[in-house]
C-alpha cells in the first residue's frame, strides 16, 4: 500500500501563495501520474493539476497561477499557488498512480486531504 503524506495548507490572505507538498511513502517500483484535486463545500471534487512523463495539465481557473512539480527521486510532488483567491478554498486532495510490490499494475493512491482557505 502506498502512503500519502500533505502538507502546506493553511489560511491565507486573497493574493498570498502557499506551497503545498504530498509525499508518497511504501513499497513503489514505479509512479506515473501525479496530481491534485480539490473539493469545496457543496461542489464535486476536481482536477487541478497533474504531471506525468508527458507533460503538466491545469484546469483553466489556476492557470498561470499554479505550478505543478515533482521530484522523482523522492515520489514527492509540489503544487506552488500564487495569487491565491477565495474561490480556491477547498480542500486539496493528493493523488499518485503507482506500482507496488503488492501489485502488477498501476492504481490511484489518495491523500487524507490538506484545507487550503483564502480569505481577508
Amino acid at each position: 500500500q502506498v502512503q500519502l503524506v500533505e502538507s502546506g495548507g493553511g489560511l491565507v490572505q486573497p493574493g498570498g501563495s502557499l506551497r503545498l507538498s504530498c509525499s508518497a511513502s511504501g513499497r513503489i517500483f514505479s509512479t506515473s501520474a501525479m496530481g491534485w484535486y480539490r473539493q469545496a463545500p457543496g461542489k464535486q471534487r476536481e482536477l487541478v493539476a497533474d504531471i506525468t512523463s508527458g507533460g503538466t495539465n491545469y484546469v483553466d481557473s489556476v492557470k498561470g497561477r499554479f505550478t505543478i512539480s515533482r521530484d522523482n527521486s523522492k515520489n514527492v510532488v509540489y503544487l506552488q499557488m500564487n495569487s491565491l483567491k477565495p474561490d480556491d478554498t477547498a480542500v486539496y486532495y493528493c493523488k499518485v498512480k503507482a506500482l507496488t510490490g503488492y501489485y502488477s499494475t498501476y492504481l490511484d493512491y489518495w491523500g487524507q486531504g490538506t484545507q487550503v482557505t483564502v480569505s481577508s
